[in-house]
């Protein structure tokens, strides 16, 4: 049986873009045409070349004009971090008539940011195309996954969303940059990760609070650290004994005037903290209080060394690739989970 293919753009390949582009090469209904990089030693490069695949002929190219100008039904926009400039391409991506996927940012709809969410309706208005904000927390394992699970659920008394990450384990170059390694009074004065942070995960805790018929009052917040009781070395450097060796953020949305979506984010340097927080393999876990109550975990496979994987970052490239044929079929405009209802993957299958 035949399938529509559609053709696709790569917008940057570090982690997550590196899955997406291997996925977008792989899959029959897809058609690469073209890859943006930002590191000049990736230019001029072919696009299998860069996540080990054979040559495709397409070749990557760090000029964004000429990525803009290109035929295309969707992008994959996947930079590092959503700055202004980078909402300006977005903007300017949907204005040409590409559909964008982007689990950079903003994850819409979301009361607090207005300006962007006006800024990119009026893009797909102009290029009569499709924006969908993805990911895998923010998106699948805090909104998809949890309502999903409702429907097993007689009553809901309180949903609890845990990603839970040995960074000895599973290493991660912002290590050093979210402030492990710090004194603890220090990084508590002053969390590399905002109080506000939780709003761009906003979108996710209205979803479930409005799947369920509730309206979330307000989100307060809560942040602890652990210190290391020993140095610990981890692939990006060394942390000494009695530094954070352990964060938890935490964020509760709030209705009628009890708790009824929490978000856990416990970030671990091995197990020789003081606090240890949480224990046994990383993942993201689910718990449902209620009537029966309920706990899901999502985690990769075991790997050769009988541990299971952290998969947050290629998941979030992956939640992406499999629902762009859906959004490039949906109406214009900001298309959410709800509007895209159940997806079904295409060119998963392959014999």
């Amino acid at each position: 049986m035949s399938q529509q293919t559609y053709r696709v753009i790569q917008w940057a390949t570090g982690t997550v873009g590196k899955a997406a582009l291997k996925y977008f090469i792989e899959n029959p209904v897809i058609e690469l045409v073209g890859v943006y990089v930002t590191n000049p030693e990736k230019v001029g490069k072919d696009a299998g070349d860069l996540v080990g695949l054979p040559a495709t002929g397409v070749l990557a190219t760090d000029d964004a004009e000429a990525i803009i100008r290109m035929e295309a039904d969707c992008v994959l926009f996947a930079p590092l971090n959503m700055a202004a400039t980078t909402l300006d391409n977005v903007c300017r991506l949907l204005a040409s008539g590409k559909n964008v996927v982007s689990p950079a940012g903003p994850f819409l709809p979301n009361k607090w940011f207005p300006d962007e969410a006006a800024r990119i309706e009026a893009a797909c208005r102009e290029g009569n195309s499709s924006y969908h904000g993805c990911g895998v927390h923010p998106g699948f394992s805090g909104d998809v996954l949890p309502l999903t699970l409702t429907r097993l659920m007689n009553r809901v008394d309180c949903i609890e969303v845990t990603e839970i990450i040995d960074k000895v384990r599973n290493p991660m170059v912002y290590t050093e940059v979210m402030g492990f390694g710090l004194d603890p009074q220090e990084l508590l004065a002053n969390p590399r990760r905002s109080p506000e942070t939780y709003k761009y995960f906003y979108a996710s805790m209205e979803m479930i609070a409005k799947g369920l018929g509730c309206e979330v009052d307000e989100v307060t917040v809560k942040f602890e650290v652990s210190a290391a009781k020993s140095d610990i070395e981890h692939l990006y450097g060394s942390v000494k004994a009695g530094t954070v060796g352990g964060q938890h953020y935490e964020w509760t949305a709030w209705s009628g005037g009890a708790p009824l979506i929490v978000y856990h984010f416990y970030w671990q340097l091995g197990q020789d903290l003081e606090p240890l927080w949480e224990v046994g393999e990383d993942r993201y876990r689910v718990r449902i209080m209620g009537d029966p109550p309920l706990e899901c975990n999502l985690m990769g496979g075991k790997s050769e060394d009988g541990h299971h994987p952290f998969l947050g970052l290629p998941w979030t490239g992956l939640v992406g690739c499999t629902v762009v044929p859906q959004v490039c079929d949906a109406p214009s405009g900001v298309v959410t989970h709800v509007d895209l209802g159940l997806v079904q993957p295409r060119g998963l299958v392959r014999r």
